[in-house]
This record gives structure tokens, C-alpha cells and sequence, in this order.
């Protein structure tokens, strides 16, 4: 087996888990959550000879994958209402307070992704316009209408923290 198999499947092992708990904190659906994750591998799969000269190949995956989410997200709303409510809601993670997740549950699609990004997965401003393709300023007003919305929701002040 070539040095750039094993390198691919290296990063594939220590990333997968990772990258579909965001996809699954964007879209609530572990199912669709690791399909949107193994898609998102295939196509760094198809692109490694050149993702991985890249200095964080996992982020090219994480960005793939998150976009590939909010297709997925876009096209479910277009879907009629009695459609959507066939699907069964999973349970929310395990690791956020579950008045927080049902809070960050009823974000535009857009802002839930923005919350996920920089409040679960701790990424920069930076990051998440770059995979949200957006300007840093369009993130930090997602973010700054999602906390203000989030802040409603549980009944708490709110409090800026976006740099």
C-alpha cells in the first residue's frame, strides 16, 4: 500500500468522528450526518494528491462536509411539511445542555451552522467564512442573531463575544 494511501486512511481514522458530530450538529439526523462525512471523505479521496499538500487536510474536509450539510439542510426545507415530518427527530448529542441544542435546533440553517462551528467545535471567525464561503463580518452577524435568538429562547442576557 502506497505512503498516500496510508496517510489518507490515517486522516480518514482520526478525523471521520470529528467531522460527522459537526455534520450532525448542523443537520440532527446521525444517519444523514455520517452519509453527508462519507461523501465528504470520497471527494478528499478523489482530490488528495492535492488536499493533502495542504497544511490541515481536515479542514478541507470539515468545509466540504459542513457545506455539503447546509445542500442537504436547503433542500429539506424545500420539501413539502408532510414530507419532513415522516422523519423521526433523533435525540440530541450527548455533550450539549438539551435546551441549548432544541434552542440551536430552531436557528436559520445559516446560523445554526455558524453556532455549531464557532461555539461546539471552537473554530475562528476565519474558519467558518471560509467554509460557510461568507465574509468574517457575515459570520459575525449570524453570530451575533443567533446568540441574540438563543438568548430569547433560554431566557438569558446577552452577552458579546465574537472578535
Amino acid at each position: 500500500m502506497g505512503s498516500d494511501r496510508r496517510e489518507y486512511e490515517a486522516l480518514f481514522r482520526a478525523s471521520f468522528t470529528s467531522v460527522a458530530r459537526t455534520v450532525f450538529l448542523v443537520v440532527h439526523d446521525r444517519a444523514v450526518a455520517e452519509e453527508l462525512t462519507q461523501d465528504a471523505f470520497v471527494k478528499l479521496l478523489g482530490s488528495w494528491s492535492t488536499v493533502s499538500a495542504y497544511e490541515r487536510p481536515e479542514a478541507w474536509v470539515r468545509k466540504v462536509a459542513v457545506r455539503m450539510a447546509l445542500r442537504h439542510l436547503s433542500r429539506e426545507r424545500s420539501r413539502p411539511l408532510r414530507e419532513m415530518r415522516a422523519y423521526a427527530v433523533p435525540a440530541p448529542p450527548a455533550d450539549p445542555d438539551p435546551d441549548v441544542a432544541a434552542a440551536v435546533r430552531q436557528l436559520a440553517p445559516m446560523q445554526r451552522a455558524a453556532v455549531v462551528l464557532h461555539y461546539f467545535e471552537d473554530r475562528p471567525v476565519a474558519e467558518i467564512a471560509d467554509v460557510l464561503r461568507v465574509s468574517e463580518s457575515t459570520v459575525k452577524q449570524h453570530l451575533y442573531r443567533a446568540r441574540a435568538r438563543l438568548a430569547q429562547a433560554l431566557g438569558e442576557e446577552l452577552v458579546s463575544d465574537v472578535g
